[in-house]
């Protein structure tokens, strides 16, 4: 089958079987237009709760599928494709943060969303890269444990200087891979374009940038920006949709190393197979371990909305 009969079947199958389908941003084009909803890790487990169907498939990682069964624990909810893991997610443990909060008694845990289910057990309240920065203002303790993203962490924490930050050497693989000297190449042969960066950059990227934010707020900023071109210092799936998005801009990728090979595990044929009952993988958790992880997730909703 060629891609656009590929689409179609998916299509069908989606509406026979009244599943809905969520698309990281991060997800091949192809992907994001057979899906009912696409954005970020958060946004899509919001759109799932709202959304009327009983089977969720997650185009996304691993963590992502896990914080849709959290929130919409009635729904039978698939990852389209077993094997796409966050390496950010899986760098730290439970029992490992657990010795480090007896070390720092008194300090919140503040976990980034992209964290397994069981490391958001002893966290107290979880923050996406779009609401770090307000939600740590808003806890009332004055101490700060942030995990597991050194990068986002030291930005939070720059933007937060009222605050005492313990930073434990976590991150994204895929932002850290590059640095200054690829932003500064980036910046000579694009002169005219605006730098849009993730803040789980390393420090040496994020100074630069005209714009510091998720993957949501990069994608609003390019798109209501009068500025005419962009470099983008995040996944190069984004600048794709962009390029889609806004053809009358130009986009230009940081590094072509700036990719997520978990992310681009997930195919159009693992959708289509998820669809057809012969690929994926149903998400379970006990419920025990889901009312436990999905507290510091309603701390989220409290704080940043």
């Amino acid at each position: 089958m060629t891609v656009r009969q590929l689409q179609d079947e998916i299509s069908k199958l989606k509406t026979q079987s009244g599943a809905c389908i969520l698309a990281h941003s991060y997800m091949s084009q192809a992907i994001c237009e057979v899906a009912d909803f696409v954005g970020d890790s958060y946004a899509l487990s919001v759109k799932a709760k709202s959304a009327s169907a009983d089977k969720v498939i997650m185009c996304g990682v691993r963590f992502m599928a896990e914080v849709v069964k959290m929130l919409s624990p009635q729904k039978r909810v698939y990852l389209a494709n077993p094997t796409a893991g966050c390496p950010m997610a899986e760098q730290m443990d439970r029992e490992l943060i657990e010795q480090v909060k007896a070390r720092y008694p008194g300090y919140a845990v503040v976990a980034y969303i992209n964290t397994t289910a069981e490391l958001k057990t002893v966290a107290d309240v979880c923050v996406t890269s779009s609401s770090a920065v307000k939600i740590c203002r808003a806890i009332p303790q004055k101490d700060v444990l942030f995990i597991p993203d050194i990068n986002l962490g030291t930005f939070v924490k720059n933007q937060v200087p009222e605050k005492n930050f313990k930073l434990l050497s976590g991150g994204c693989p895929t932002h850290a891979r590059v640095g200054e000297k690829e932003v500064l190449a980036a910046k000579k042969a694009h002169p005219d374009a605006l730098f849009l960066v993730h803040p789980e950059c390393v420090p040496d990227v994020v100074k630069h940038a005209d714009y510091v934010g998720s993957t949501s707020g990069i994608t609003e900023y390019a798109k209501t920006s009068p500025a005419a071109e962009f470099i983008i210092g995040t996944e190069n799936s984004i600048t794709e949709r962009l390029q889609f998005e806004c053809a009358d801009k130009k986009f230009y990728p940081l590094s072509k190393d700036l990719v997520c090979h978990n992310m681009k595990a997930v195919t159009l044929t693992d959708v289509y197979n998820c669809l057809k009952g012969e690929g994926g993988e149903e998400i379970t958790m006990s419920e025990e371990l889901r009312l436990a992880a999905v507290k510091p997730i309603e701390k989220m909703i409290e704080y940043g909305g």
